[in-house]
């Protein structure tokens, strides 16, 4: 797939629960919260599952986070981006 192809799957699949594999290797999971123009910004899906909100923490955070007070999150480049698949909220 291109870049822009993982760009307009990621508009779609926005608020959804994914599972994003890239080039290297790494397995991202997490709730897309944004996407611009380079990136693809997620909030992770850690072990407790906190459907309350986005919990504590906006400036900075996890990998950087997402300024702006939108809570813990991080990017992944579409150029990294090997595969997307939408997740249930029950596999996990």
């Amino acid at each position: 797939m291109s870049v822009g192809q993982y760009r307009s799957l990621c508009q779609r699949y926005s608020g959804k629960a994914v599972e994003i594999r890239c080039h290297d290797g790494k397995v991202h999971r997490g709730i897309i919260q944004r996407v611009d123009r380079d990136r693809v910004y997620l909030q992770p899906m850690g072990r407790s599952r906190n459907f309350g909100g986005f919990g504590y923490g906006g400036y900075g955070g996890y990998g950087g986070g997402f300024g702006r007070g939108f809570g813990f999150g991080f990017g992944v480049a579409f150029g990294a981006i090997a595969g997307i698949a939408l997740l249930s909220l029950f596999w996990i």
